[in-house]
């Protein structure tokens, strides 16, 4: 199958064989020729499996034929890096007459009103830029007639719940409504649900799952020693590029000057830093110039790089659907990837609550010279040898 057999036209379908995009992904397959219908849609699938370009296509699909004006696409992204990454689809897949734009924290208003002015057809936006472009009086979203709302879960467990349902009161009743996620749980579908009236519900991967693609192991270690595994695994095992996630923006800057004392290539991104100290750290993770980043969770939705070779997971996150997220950067699009997690006998309980989740087991490794201790789960018991040859393979090769 190809884009053209999904009913995209061939100004879209050019576009995707210029750019490489053969042979639509699962998610697209189900999903466009329904949204090209009008229909609601609820859809569920892993990172990294085309989500986005499942939405968009048949949008600029859409616009392209009613040739409306004004502003009547509006897409609302949890994070300032998911919109940038949209907005940037848009960019390179929109045709000429056809205008978008972001709207998101963090940057100035002035180059964000003069888009709204010169009549963008689609709008990227966080929710609370959002909204205060909405209290002042600068957006009017009268004549929205599509709603996306990328990565919701994630929008909703920021809190944004209340500012969802105000936007959504300000766009006429009978718009289309898309709802895309890499989870779903039960309490988040109620509220997608409130949201559209008989959604039709796309589901590639089973719902709380994490891609098959992903080798998933958990160390299970003392509070003291979770730095020197840390840096042991960095330093004896050969990688492309790391993403290690922390729980607090603070312990991302710990860690992150911890390991440039260690002349390690890396970087930082959360909340407190500036828009450019965000984009520029993750231009430097893609070029190379980086080849460990450290994060919270407002990047485990918000960073679409392919090579991310191993993600690990520093502190065991709160919610047990920010651990689909944050191992869903690596193994993207079909490719391997190794997710790593090191969890104190205090993180037990949340080790636990991620495997009842993805209704799987992570393998556990013991290494009592880090301060391991019993614990349950799938485990693998070190065999006695010293304790750097007891690790387990992080990339294959040996750093030399």
């Amino acid at each position: 199958m190809n884009f053209k057999d999904l009913g995209l036209q061939p100004f879209l379908t050019e576009k995707c064989e210029s750019m490489g995009y053969t042979e639509p992904t699962p998610i697209q397959k189900q999903a466009i020729p329904i949204i090209l219908q009008g229909k609601n849609v609820i859809a569920t699938a892993e990172t990294g499996t085309g989500k986005t370009a499942a939405f968009l296509l048949p949008i600029l699909q859409n616009l392209g034929i009613n040739q409306k004006k004004g502003t009547t696409v509006l897409v609302l992204s949890p994070t300032r890096e998911l919109a940038n990454q949209t907005d940037s689809f848009c960019r390179q897949f929109a045709p000429k007459n056809i205008r978008c734009a972001s709207i998101i924290g963090g940057a100035g208003y002035k180059n964000q009103i003069e888009a709204i002015r010169r009549g963008a057809n689609i709008i990227v936006a966080t929710p609370g830029r959002l909204m205060d472009f909405m209290e002042q009086g600068m957006l009017d979203l009268s004549r929205i007639d599509t709603l996306v709302l990328d990565e919701a879960d994630r929008m909703l467990d920021m809190g944004f719940l209340t500012a969802i349902k105000r936007i959504n009161r300000a766009i006429p009743a009978d718009k289309q409504t898309l709802f895309f996620s890499a989870t779903l749980s039960s309490e988040i579908e109620r509220v997608a649900r409130s949201l559209m009236d008989d959604p039709h519900y796309v589901e590639v991967s089973p719902r709380g799952k994490a891609a098959v693609t992903i080798e998933q192991t958990a160390y299970p270690v003392g509070h003291q020693f979770k730095m020197p595994l840390l840096l042991d695994l960095l330093e004896k095992e050969d990688f492309e590029r790391v993403l290690v996630f922390t729980r607090t923006k603070r312990g991302a800057d710990r860690l992150a000057h911890i390991l440039e004392k260690r002349e390690h290539r890396s970087n930082r991104i959360h909340g407190d830093r500036s828009q450019s100290q965000r984009e520029a750290a993750l231009r430097g993770f893609r070029s190379g110039k980086t080849n460990v980043l450290v994060a919270t969770d407002v990047a485990a939705r918000g960073i679409d790089i392919d090579s991310v070779s191993h993600v690990i997971n520093y502190d065991v996150p709160e919610a047990p659907e920010d651990y689909v997220h944050r191992i869903g950067r690596t193994g993207r699009a079909g490719n391997k990837g190794r997710a790593i997690t090191l969890f104190t006998n205090t993180e037990e309980h949340s080790m636990r609550a991620i495997e009842r989740l993805t209704g799987q087991p992570v393998e556990r490794v013991h290494l009592p010279d880090f301060g391991s201790f019993a614990s349950t789960g799938a485990s693998v018991v070190s065999n006695g040898r010293p304790a750097a040859k007891r690790v387990r393979s992080f990339g294959g090769r040996r750093r030399r």
